[in-house]
């Protein structure tokens, strides 16, 4: 009896060694909400972060969930509309009743449904939104993960310097987050003693940027520095072909990172020049950034934009401010995301007093011959800069 006892005890130690993550069956999920631009202009980056999302879900569950308990995202279509985004969100904290939410893509989104999660105390990380806009309203619940947007130009104007051009033209889309682009832009430009000889603010969701490429032209500029989204970036692009004028540099905010960039403009790709919190390569030392994008591109067969790999940090980033705070109080896992200083596959996270990320830099890169290059900071290049 006392061997059998003494057997038992045995292969209970080796389960419990060999398979410790293993969750508790019957355990209730921990149910964790976003909404994602699925459809409308904001869906080539909404269908990625799901992508991000449903990977960490996988991963999370083989490891055995967190506090013991598998973890179940809930993914809905904000459409990409901020009233959309507002009532999905309701949806999630008054009906489903989830226990975390990460927030929606894009700075307007975000912005429209901080007063809601505000008021049912729920902590946010902004998963797809960088405008300082956010952090300055007196909220204390939002989270930031990627560079401020006022700082993503910063390491293209360096470069410029470096090169010795020096006469820009800087235009935005009228939205928070292109606007904190280029308000950050005429900054470091003016640190850099970089000239700005035009600047033009337009209607969000304007197509027809013609003119306006001309009128940046006719200033002078050497430079065109596009803040905007994916659709301001194809746009713009198209209307430099279409007005015969080729800067020495064309930079555009987020669609050139994307590598539907390549696809809509083809070979006209070329020399493009973008931000991204993120870029893939072999000696990126942030930890699993290898494994992560491996098994992205196994599960879905193609590579992760800096947007998903995001997704997934935040699901890293979230976990880590759980099992730190020992529960799902949302008080507890909030204070946890204001005071710690982590890694994930994007970089390190950490948020000054008002939660906005600054731990995190962008990197510069651009299009070489149907390839995205890291072209800044110098450490991580992985090509020189072009310029025309």
């Amino acid at each position: 009896m006392k061997k059998s006892r003494m057997f038992c005890i045995r292969i209970l130690i080796v389960v419990l060694v060999l398979f410790p993550a293993i969750p508790v069956r019957g355990a209730d999920p921990i149910r964790i909400g976003v909404a994602l631009g699925l459809t409308g202009k904001y869906s080539p980056i909404g269908q990625m972060q799901r992508d991000a999302y449903i990977l960490w879900e996988d991963h999370v569950n083989a490891e055995g969930g967190l506090l013991g308990r598998p973890v179940e995202m809930l993914i809905l279509d904000d459409r990409s509309d901020k009233a959309t985004a507002v009532r999905q969100y309701q949806r999630l904290m008054d009906e489903e009743k989830v226990d975390m939410v990460f927030g929606p893509y894009s700075s307007e989104l975000t912005d429209a449904i901080l007063k809601i999660t505000a008021e049912h105390n729920y902590p946010l990380l902004a998963c797809g939104a960088a405008s300082e806009t956010l952090w300055q309203q007196g909220y204390t619940n939002i989270f930031g993960v990627y560079t401020p947007a006022g700082r993503y130009t910063l390491g293209f104007l360096e470069m410029l310097t470096v090169s010795g051009v020096d006469k820009l033209a800087i235009v935005s889309a009228d939205d928070a987050f292109s606007r904190s682009i280029a308000e950050g832009a005429r900054k470091w430009a003016d640190r850099f003693d970089r000239k700005i000889q035009f600047t033009k603010v337009f209607e969000k969701g304007r197509k027809d940027l013609d003119d306006i490429a001309k009128q940046a032209m006719d200033s002078g500029a050497q430079v065109l520095l596009m803040a905007g989204h994916f659709d301001e970036a194809v746009n713009m692009k198209n209307a430099l072909l279409r007005t015969g004028w080729n800067p020495k540099a064309y930079y555009a905010s987020v669609g050139p990172a994307l590598d539907k960039y390549l696809d809509a403009v083809g070979t006209e790709a070329q020399g493009t020049f973008s931000s991204s919190q993120w870029e893939y390569h072999p000696s990126l030392p942030y930890p699993g950034a290898k494994m992560f994008y491996e098994s992205f591109v196994e599960k879905f067969g193609f590579t992760p934009s800096y947007q998903a790999t995001t997704a997934y940090a935040c699901g890293i980033i979230l976990g880590k401010a759980i099992d730190r705070a020992g529960s799902l109080n949302r008080g507890k896992v909030g204070e946890m995301l204001s005071t710690m200083d982590t890694m994930s596959p994007l970089g390190r996270y950490g948020v000054d007093h008002s939660g906005m990320q600054y731990r995190q830099f962008s990197l510069i890169v651009q299009w070489q011959d149907g390839k995205k290059e890291i072209v800044w900071p110098k450490e991580l290049r992985t090509a020189d800069p072009l310029f025309q």
